[in-house]
This record gives structure tokens, sequence and C-alpha cells, in this order.
């Protein structure tokens, strides 16, 4: 296949994480094929970068098993319509990016048809639902992943993979300039800064931003001098934010900041961040950070009796231990999380290591997973 010659890809994010992978990806293959056109679901970055999203990707951002259910029907009309759209134009490649309980079933039904899939990011089901794999294996020509132990895992159950390195690790700077991140936002170098990530998706934001607000008071209380940056996702979020800052009862030194989550973090002393990608970011930016994590108590008594891993944050992932306190469910309590915050704010030695532990996992991370994503994809293709 020629570089002149008009190639078709069917592409499907749930979800902003996936939203900048793809979008990334788009990039990546365009280098070698400036004419390739991107069809199905795409956020903001995505459709930038040249996607034409069929639905908008909000309609897939959903959180939890209980939330899910309130929006069935609607999704599955959606994965449906894609199936039946990418059958009738049978693209060059379908990839699914994240979102696995609304990709993979699309997978495997698109290479039952005789088209050709990947998977870009592979669910945890090293950690739970592991029989998942077999399914995977079926429906999947090639797995993409971005941790290094993902691809071992799939490896070991004859599973087409390629690690390929995060595109985080490519795109945020090793070396960066704190204090200049933190005179950006209007703070001296020994101002105590934290960055507050309540969630990019609002089934999140409703559980992590009451608790937050709770949180950052109790440990304004402990330390009157700390000043607070919240990053939302969105407009969306941002008012959804705002409306519970209006219902609680304290005045707090805080920002809002609509995106630049990067920026945020990078101008923080610490960061107290609801468990997900985010997380990640946070390492690679070697911030210390505490982590959180609530969802609705039915949706935590299913996915508790079938979680097999210790650590629910990236960094601990990585590293294989317990490198920043972590808080799920009944033990995510304002208390606790003010209490981590004010020893990692008092703590500088212990910031010191973990920003060197960091450095170390971000190295390990940084492959140019773009153009390596888009290497082995264009691989497939041209077989």
């Amino acid at each position: 296949m020629s570089a002149s010659q008009e190639l078709t890809i069917g592409i499907v994010a749930g979800e902003m994480s996936g939203d900048l992978l793809g979008a990334g990806l788009i990039q990546a293959i365009r280098q070698r094929y400036p004419q390739a056109k991107f069809v199905g679901i795409g956020g903001p970055a995505m459709i930038a970068a040249g996607c034409e999203s069929l639905f908008p990707m909000e309609r897939l951002s959903v959180m939890g098993i209980v939330e899910v259910l309130g929006r069935l029907r609607e999704l599955l009309n959606i994965r449906k319509t894609l199936r039946e759209h990418f059958i009738k134009n049978p693209p060059a490649v379908f990839i699914g990016i994240d979102s696995p309980d609304f990709t993979l079933p699309l997978e495997y039904k698109l290479k039952k048809a005789g088209i050709r899939t990947v998977h870009y990011v592979s669910p945890s089901v090293w950690a739970w639902r592991q029989k998942r794999v077999f399914k995977i294996r079926e429906g999947v020509d090639l797995m993409l992943t971005l941790l290094p132990f993902e691809a071992a895992f799939y490896e070991k159950y004859k599973v087409p993979v390629k690690f390929v390195g995060h595109p985080f690790a490519t795109s945020i700077d090793p070396d960066i300039d704190f204090n200049r991140a933190k005179h950006y936002w209007g703070f001296q170098p020994s101002d105590r800064v934290v960055a507050v990530m309540p969630g990019s998706r609002g089934g999140e934001l409703k559980f992590m931003g009451p608790l937050f607000l709770e949180s950052m008071r109790r440990l304004f209380i402990l330390d009157p001098a700390v000043k607070f940056m919240v990053a939302t996702a969105n407009e969306a979020r941002r008012k959804q934010f705002e409306q519970q800052v209006a219902a609680f009862d304290t005045k707090l030194p805080l920002q809002i900041i609509d995106g630049h989550a990067r920026e945020v973090m990078a101008g923080s002393d610490v960061v107290l961040a609801t468990s997900g990608t985010v997380t990640l970011e946070a390492m690679l930016l070697k911030r210390p950070m505490v982590v959180a994590f609530r969802w609705s108590a039915l949706t935590h008594a299913i996915i508790s009796r079938l979680v097999k891993t210790e650590f629910i944050s990236l960094p601990n992932l990585l590293a294989g231990k317990a490198l920043v306190p972590e808080f799920v469910q009944d033990q995510a309590q304002p208390d606790k999380l003010a209490r981590a915050l004010q020893e990692l704010l008092r703590n500088q030695d212990n910031r010191l290591r973990l920003q060197k532990e960091f450095s170390q996992l971000h190295a390990i991370l940084n492959r140019n997973a773009s153009q390596e994503a888009a290497n082995a994809i264009l691989a497939l293709i041209e077989q």
C-alpha cells in the first residue's frame, strides 16, 4: 500500500484519556498516510486531529455497573449502529481504544466479519475477570499495551501483543521547572499548593467532589497557609463542581481551572487525585500524591469480590509496591486524606524519594508510544 492510497480506519474511544491516545495515534499514522480517513467515535482531540465522530463521545462515558444499566439500551444501540456501519463499509482495520466493555464485543463481531481488529490499552484482565483473555484472543488481531507487565500477561495466553510504552511519558518533560510552574499560577516557591483532580466523568465527580471538598476543608484547618487548585476536565464538569462548592458551607482558598490538568499538577507540591490515568500523569510530572476512589455501594460490592490486585493506582501497580497512599471506598475518609496530604507537605525527604522513583518509572514508559502503536498497526494492515 502506498502513502498516496486512501486508507480508511475505524476507531472508537469512549473517554478523555482514550481521546488523547487516539489523537496521537491519528497524527502518527498520518505521517505515513497523509490522506488516511478515520471514522468512529472520538472526543475533541480526535476530532481536531481529523476523526469523523458518528456519535458524541460523552455518550460512552459511563462509570460503574449500576450506572451502565441505566444507559444500557442507548449503549447497545450505538454499538449496533457502529457494527452495521463498519460491516457495510469495511475499514482497513478497526481500533478500539480502552472502554473495553463497549469496544471488545464490537471488535469480536467485526473480526468475525473479516475485519482486522486492534485493541489499544489493555483492560485490567490481569487484575480481575481474567477469563476475558480467551474472548480477547478470539476477537483481537493485535493488543497494544501501555504497561510492560500487561504484555507479559498476554504472551502467557498467546495473544498477539506489543508493549508500546505510554504516550504521556514522551509528551511530559522529565525535567520540569516546578517553581516556574508555580509562578504561572500566581504562587511563590515557598507556598504550599495542593492540586485536586476530582475526576473527568460526571459519575466520578458525583462521588469524589464532596469527598475532596471536605478533605480540603480539614487540611485547611490543619494548615491554614495551604492553597488549592482544582482542575476540572471540561465546562460541564466545572459547572458540576461549582454546584458542589456552592452547596459547601466553608470558603476555601481555591482556584478552579478548566482543563490544563498537567499545568495545574506541575504548579503544585502534592496532588489529591481520583484513581485513574491522572495518577500516571502526576507520577510522570514527579508530583507526590494521595489517591482515592469511591463509587456506588452496589458497584463496589460486586467489583471488590472480583479484583485480584493489591493496588488501584498506576504508580503502585508499576512499582509493584505502595509508593503512594491509596484510600478506596469506606477507607476514603476526609480525615485520612487530609492527614496523608499534610504528611507529604511536611516531609520533603519523602517527596524527594518519590521523585527519584517516579523518574525511574518514567524512563521505562518513554518509548514514543504513538509512533510505536502506529508502526504496529500499519504493519498489520500491510501484511
